[in-house]
């Protein structure tokens, strides 16, 4: 996968994509990134990216032509398949790992991380493919977002994660959320680990957790349940769960 990230604070995502599980990505040529300025495009010699609204208004507004033309010049290098251009900003549908994983499928994508007041509205119209908030609040600039889309995404793409099944299992993957983990020691401080757990018994264990997993998604976000379709054997460990908590 290919991924280009147009941003005027390019220096912000060296510390992000160099470290931890998207550094490891990029050498295992899983992925390659490349952030531009799109400072850099513009038409002026001062390299103004933005100007005032059209009928007044407090902040500023990004001009099309500088991320035009940025996006386009990414797009004539690209080889593949067109690009999905992702437009970053908090009147965007709500980011899910649904979307993640769909994101995941693609050969080549473009952020666009913008700031000040919005984005002339003709780069929504003609420009982009997917608007993508990360939740019902406003941040400086989509920069943030960006990051934590890219990191949602690059750990699904193959041979990333250790483990083909860490993701599969991840939080929202199934629609519930993740059981409950423990590691060593079996007796931390008089805290205990599930008998089950340490039992062997792979059968029961494998119950439990889709217990927990159910019992944490009944209390935290039950919403989620009303989203999906539970097997049978799921639907009756629920109904357990939801006669012990009257």
């Amino acid at each position: 996968m290919k991924i280009d990230v147009l941003s005027i604070f390019p220096e912000m995502f060296s510390g992000v994509l160099g470290h931890s599980i998207l550094k490891k990505a990029e050498e295992k040529q899983a992925v390659s990134y490349q952030v531009v300025n799109f400072r850099d495009f513009a038409d002026n010699r001062h390299q103004t990216v933005d100007d005032y609204p059209y009928g007044g208004g407090a902040g500023m507004v990004l001009k099309p032509q500088p991320i035009f033309d940025a996006v386009e010049n990414l797009v004539q290098k690209a080889e593949g398949k067109k690009p999905r251009v992702v437009l970053m900003c908090p009147q965007g549908e709500r980011y899910t790992q649904k979307k993640a994983e769909e994101l995941s499928q693609e050969e080549h994508l473009i952020f666009i991380c913008g700031h000040y007041e919005g984005y002339d509205e003709r780069i929504r119209e003609h420009l982009i493919t997917d608007e993508i908030s990360i939740g019902d609040y406003v941040l400086t600039g989509g920069e943030l977002g960006a990051m934590v889309v890219i990191d949602s995404v690059v750990r699904l793409l193959p041979g990333v994660l250790g483990s083909e099944e860490s993701h599969i299992q991840d939080s929202f993957s199934t629609g519930l959320l993740e059981h409950p983990h423990y590691t060593r020691p079996a007796d931390f401080r008089g805290m205990k680990v599930p008998d089950v757990l340490v039992s062997g018994n792979h059968r029961l264990i494998e119950e439990w957790r889709k217990k927990e997993s159910l019992r944490r998604t009944h209390l935290r976000r039950p919403d989620l349940l009303e989203e999906i379709e539970l097997p049978s054997d799921m639907k009756k460990l629920l109904a357990e769960i939801r006669n012990q908590s009257e």
